[in-house]
């Protein structure tokens, strides 16, 4: 089998895999909140990041040379197949592992830690480790930072305007049919169990009850007008994950002439796509529930404070990951609610900490094992 056709399918591996662990990042507050249910907020998600995905045709060309290689590695060396392959492999084996393990890790983070370790065994230590800190880490090290400040302050923001303007938050009441159990005494000494039915209001438990915001806002429903902003907000999102993400995998086929980099991002978008549609149930049940309970308010604001970081990222060329926006955008609206789940975070930071090393050691070991097999 021809390189570049390993190439190519490396790099659609990597895209599944990141589409799997990132598609449903955007949505998570939607599904999290009751705003909708999985396969609604699934289905959002994979419209809103293919439309991000070809929107970066345009507009995300700078990703495109960062993540090439191109800075880190001599000029030659990065435009190589046999420098690319591996680090397609060893970043799409992390990604996909986390996925597994229904964990949220940055796809920017293990391509990061692949173009390290390949880049380590290709060249030794004329990798340019400058440009590694000052395009790779420092973005990615203050990203979560931000937005965990950001979601926070967003929130707030949010918060006092509501309550300025006087709209106060219900309580759905659920009524509907139930069904009872009752004995009846027969006869002989013995009872007959009979099945009865009612329509009565029933209590349920916090998970299950739903939160809606009363009162109308310049002849507008309040909760109609916040489930369309919120669903704007997550199709914003997801949209800008796709232009961020997309050229980041794109840039590996950019050594492959006759594809071009329009066909290229097509077939990372539809990789990406298939990837969210068929395993992203683990990463949004950790993301959607886990981190922190949500009512569809505090899901918009989340989803505004990841989408004007990322959305700004993509344009300045910054490599930001998605992920550590999107989740550090709920731990600081849930650390400010004081419903966050500090012990699921730890597990999550630890992943992220793990990613580039893994994903280093991964690339390492297919530059190593490729060539016996091309």
């Amino acid at each position: 089998m021809g390189m570049p056709i390993l190439l190519s399918l490396a790099a659609c591996f990597l895209a599944y895999s990141n589409g799997a662990n990132d598609n449903f990042k955007g949505v998570a507050t939607l599904f999290g909140s009751g705003t909708t249910n999985y396969k609604g907020a699934l289905g959002w998600a994979t419209f809103s990041t293919l439309a991000g995905s070809l929107g970066s045709i345009f507009l995300a060309r700078s990703l495109l040379r960062t993540f090439s290689g191109q800075g880190l590695v001599p000029d030659a060396v990065a435009g190589s197949p046999d420098f690319l392959l591996p680090v397609a492999v060893g970043a799409g084996l992390t990604v996909l592992l986390a996925t597994l393990t229904g964990f949220p890790i940055s796809t920017t983070h293990s391509l990061t830690g692949a173009l390290l370790g390949a880049g380590l065994m290709a060249v030794g230590l004329q990798v340019n480790f400058a440009v590694l800190g000052q395009k790779f880490f420092l973005p990615l090290l203050l990203s979560p930072l931000l937005a965990l400040t950001l979601g926070a302050a967003v929130y707030a923001l949010f918060r006092y305007l509501r309550i300025q303007l006087g709209i106060t938050k219900e309580w759905c009441l659920c009524v509907g049919e139930t069904e009872r159990i009752i004995p009846i005494p027969q006869p002989a000494p013995v009872l007959r169990l009979s099945c009865i039915r009612a329509i009565e209001p029933a209590l349920d438990s916090s998970e299950n009850c739903v939160q809606r915001y009363s009162g109308s806002f310049v002849g507008i429903r309040c909760q109609r007008a916040l489930d369309l902003a919120h669903y704007a907000s997550a199709g914003l999102v997801s949209f800008a994950r796709g232009l961020n993400d997309t050229p980041k995998i794109a840039a590996l086929l950019l050594s492959i002439e006759a594809l071009g980099i329009p066909h290229g991002i097509l077939a990372v978008a539809l990789g990406m796509a298939a990837g969210g549609l068929l395993n992203a149930r683990r990463v949004a049940e950790t993301i959607g529930k886990k981190i922190t309970p949500l009512n569809c308010g505090q899901g918009f604001s989340a989803n505004l404070a990841t989408g004007i970081l990322v959305v700004f990222a993509g344009h300045w060329g910054m490599p930001v990951s998605t992920t550590h926006v999107s989740v550090g955008s709920l731990f600081g609206i849930g650390t400010l609610t004081g419903r966050a789940d500090a012990r699921l975070m730890g597990k999550v930071i630890l992943s992220w900490v793990l990613t580039l090393p893994v994903a280093a050691l991964l690339a390492c070991a297919a530059y190593l094992t490729l060539p016996w097999l091309t």
